[in-house]
This record gives structure tokens, C-alpha cells and sequence, in this order.
């Protein structure tokens, strides 16, 4: 059954019941309300009849005018002498039970109503009855009975039954109908909304719920279209994550491609008969480099997943920058003296957070691409005080990066000339592996370069406040 329905039918079954017991208490109401006035009609009549008696005539006509009497006022009237015996029945012409002989005991009641009326009241009973004591001493009468069926009293409630069971009726009719429209209100957006979500399940998250209102409803409609809104976020999330493992796997594959078939190219040749020892030992040896390069592959690609599933992989704590920075200049300069490079190292003295590990492979990388693409002219790596931050910086004279290269710089295994780039070795991997460090340290990497004059790469580093002992000096 749908909400719709559920709506209708709980409404009209509630008012319906409300409608009947409405009913049937004003119709039992209306019956009790005709009886006591009936009780207290035929008290006041009773009295009226019992002065009448006494002015009747009595003679012969006294019967005669006592039947006048009843039909005129519409009750049977009975007569009883001391005795309790009936006297006279009146009218004539209705046709009623014979009465019956008064019982003692409420004889002796009536006898001590002196004046008043006593209203018999009998649930049981048909009629309706007033008793008052009289005084007709030529006749032996005491006692009178007043009557009247108690039909002639509830009379009025069948019409007013009727008219209650009409509008009774009508008010059914409009019941369902107002139940019917006011069912199709309510559930008119409960069942827009769930159209709507059911395409926004479906996939279509462009969907937008337009449904102004500033009910709950209304408030459903925005929660769904925030809903939207993030699926759609999600989906297009999701899209690029796809078309970059895509790209991964793609690269990946490229990168795996050349190495492995220089290594299955040179072991061929150094197994064939007749090779010079000299050529057999130059294809090990560069079969040798390019087992080292997938090596050196894989460890970056495992370092960056590190990187980008476990932050607790970086170890960040106070360390001093001027001894990390000058321990690269006794490495590289031999490399800067074989190409007649200048390479220069302008450290300052100062205490940064970080992992220093993570922060020295950072330089490396950075120096690393620096020389691979400069043939002359000098490399520096700077340092200089930024309010509270050390800026550090890797500059060369090189060959440049062209503007459309430096969006995607640094993603993995993207070269800006790739068949230049792999014959200066690497892995294709270095300054995704530098992005991926520094936004572990909450910090990012910048470059700005010109082609023919050179490239700038450059990040930043908290300082530690004065006093906070380096765990690297």
C-alpha cells in the first residue's frame, strides 16, 4: 500500500470514528435530555389534570368529561379509590392494558406525598407515569395515575436521528474527500523526493531537487541536493583518481618497458659465442645499471605510497639546517667540477621542524634534476630567513622548463622531454617524490623558470622558537 494511500485511510478511519461516536453520544444525549423533560412535563400536567378532576362534574357526565380530559391532553389517565382497586380508565378509545391493583407497599408511598407528584421511573416499563393523591369522596377516588408511552416522548429523535445520520453521512463524504486531497498534498513531495532520489541513485548526481519549500520537506530537498553535490564531487574525484591510475599503469609500463628489454638485449649478447671479454663485461655492467634503475623505481614508488597511506611515516622534529645544507655541497662538488659547474651552498643558521631525513632526500632530488639539466653555468641551493619560516631554495642556469611543462612538473613519471630526460636516467619519479614530502610537512614546493636561463625551486620550513635543542646538528 503506498503512503498515499496509508495517509487517506488513516484519516477517514479517524474522523469516521470520531464522526459516529459523535453520533451516537448526541443521539443517546438527545434521548436522556426528552426523557427528564418528558418526567418533568407530565409532573407539571399531572398536577394540571388532578385540579381538573376536582372541577369536573359529578354527575352522570363525569366520565364523559374525564375522557375529554385525557383525549385533550394526550395521557391516559387512571383512577384508583382507597383501596387500590381501579376505578376508571380514560380515554375510551385507545386501546391499553387493564390496570392492575396498586401494590401495598407503594400505596403506603404514594400516601405520604401529601401534595407533591411522585414520577414513576421504570426502565423497564413502556410508559411513563405521575402519581398524585385526589380527593373525590363521592366517588371513593384517591389515587391518580398520569401516562403517557414513552415512544410519544422519543418521537422527536427519529427525525433528529435522521438528521443526525444525514449530516453524519455528508460529513463521511467530505471526510474522504478532504482525506483524499489532503493525503495527495502531503505525499505529493514525499513521492517527488523519492523520484528524484532514486535518479540521483541511479547515477544521475547532476540531478538538483527543485523544490522550494521551507518545511521539512524543503529541508529533506536541500540534505538531498548537498548529497547530490557531494556524490557529484565524489564522481568527478573518482574520474581523475581513474584517468591517473590509468596514467600510472600506463607509465609504469613504459618505464618497465625500456630497462627491461636493454637487460634482456645485453644478457643476449654477452651469452654469444665468440664476444670480446670487454664487450661481454660493458652489457653486464649495463645490464647491471638498468636492474639498479628498476630498483631505484620501485623504491620510489613505494616510498610515495608510504607517503600517501601513513602520515605517520614522517618523524618531524627540530633540527639544525646550516650542517644538512653544507653536507651537500661535499657530495656534489665533484659531479659540479667534472661538468665545470659552479655549485655554491649559502646556508643559514637556524633551527627548523621537519624530518630531517625526509628534508635531506628533498635537496637531493631537487640538486639532482638541477645538474641533469645543466650543462654550465653555476647551481646554488639558498637559505634564507621568511618572519617565521626559513626559505630554501635550489637555483641553476639550465635549460628551463616551459610554461605548458609546469602544471604537471610534478607528476609521476611525467618528463618534459621524455626521450632526453630518460637518457639522463632517473626513474621519472623524483619531484613527485619531493611534492609528496613536503605536503606530508604541511608545506608545498614552487618553481618558477624561463627556457635557456634557468629553473627556481623553492619551499618553505617553520622555525623553532630559540631554546629547542636540534635533534640533527
Amino acid at each position: 500500500m503506498s503512503i498515499r494511500s496509508k495517509l487517506a485511510w488513516t484519516f477517514i478511519l479517524l474522523l469516521v470514528f470520531g464522526i459516529t461516536a459523535i453520533s451516537s453520544y448526541s443521539i443517546l444525549f438527545i434521548r436522556n435530555y426528552l426523557l427528564n423533560e418528558g418526567e418533568q412535563q407530565i409532573a407539571r400536567d399531572a398536577l394540571w389534570l388532578e385540579v381538573t378532576i376536582q372541577n369536573l362534574p359529578t354527575g352522570e357526565s363525569f366520565e364523559s368529561h374525564l375522557n375529554e380530559a385525557a383525549v385533550i391532553s394526550g395521557y391516559r389517565i387512571d383512577l384508583y379509590d382507597e383501596e387500590g382497586h381501579p376505578y376508571l380508565s380514560v380515554p375510551f378509545t385507545d386501546p391499553f392494558p387493564e390496570a392492575s391493583e396498586l401494590d401495598p407497599v407503594f400505596r403506603g408511598g404514594l400516601d405520604a406525598l401529601d401534595g407533591s407528584v411522585e414520577v414513576e421511573r421504570s426502565p423497564e416499563s413502556d410508559w411513563l407515569s405521575a402519581w398524585v393523591l385526589t380527593q373525590l369522596p363521592s366517588r371513593s377516588v384517591r389515587y391518580l395515575r398520569v401516562s403517557q408511552l414513552k415512544e410519544q416522548i422519543y418521537r422527536p429523535i427519529t427525525t433528529i436521528r435522521w438528521i443526525i445520520y444525514t449530516g453524519m453521512f455528508i460529513s463521511m463524504g467530505l471526510v474522504i474527500l478532504v482525506s483524499i486531497l489532503f493525503a495527495r498534498s502531503i505525499s505529493r513531495p514525499i513521492l517527488e523526493l523519492e523520484r528524484e532520489a532514486q535518479l540521483i541513485a541511479d547515477g544521475d548526481v547532476e540531478k538538483t531537487i527543485e523544490l522550494d519549500r521551507s518545511d521539512e520537506f524543503g529541508a529533506l530537498a536541500r540534505s538531498l541536493n548537498r548529497m547530490a553535490s557531494k556524490l557529484r564531487q565524489d564522481h568527478e574525484e573518482m574520474r581523475r583518481m581513474y584517468e591517473k591510475q590509468n596514467q600510472f599503469f600506463a607509465d609504469i609500463t613504459h618505464e618497465l618497458r625500456n630497462p627491461l628489454h636493454t637487460i634482456s638485449g645485453m644478457l643476449e649478447m654477452a651469452q654469444m659465442d665468440g664476444v670480446d671479454p670487454e664487450k661481454r663485461d660493458r652489457y653486464v655492467r649495463t645490464a647491471s645499471r638498468q636492474t639498479e634503475r628498476i630498483d631505484h623505481l620501485f623504491k620510489d614508488l613505494l616510498m610515495l605510497q608510504r607517503f600517501e597511506s601513513d602520515r605517520d611515516f614522517m618523524d618531524p622534529n627540530p633540527f639544525s639546517l646550516a650542517p644538512l645544507m653544507m653536507q651537500l655541497e661535499s657530495v656534489y662538488r665533484p659531479m659540479a667540477r667534472s661538468k665545470g659547474i659552479l655549485f655554491q651552498v649559502r646556508p643559514v643558521d637556524a633551527i627548523v621542524m621537519g624530518d630531517s631525513a625526509k628534508i635531506e632526500q628533498v635537496l637531493e632530488n631537487l640538486v639532482t634534476n638541477a645538474f641533469k639539466f645543466t650543462n654550465e653555468g653555476d647551481i646554488s641551493v639558498e637559505a634564507e630567513l621568511a618572519g617565521s619560516e626559513v626559505c630554501i631554495s635550489v637555483i641553476d642556469t639550465g635549460i628551463g622548463i616551459p610554461e605548458e611543462h609546469r602544471d604537471r612538473l610534478f607528476d609521476r613519471f611525467y618528463r618534459t622531454d621524455k626521450a632526453r630526460s630518460r637518457d639522463k636516467g632517473g626513474t621519472g619519479l623524483g619531484l613527485a617524490v619531493v611534492r609528496s614530502i613536503l605536503e606530508s610537512h604541511g608545506t608545498t614546493i614552487h618553481v618558477e623558470s624561463e627556457p635557456g636561463l634557468g629553473s627556481r625551486f623553492w619551499f618553505h620550513l617553520p622555525l623553532v622558537p630559540e631554546g629547542a635543542a636540534p635533534v640533527r646538528g
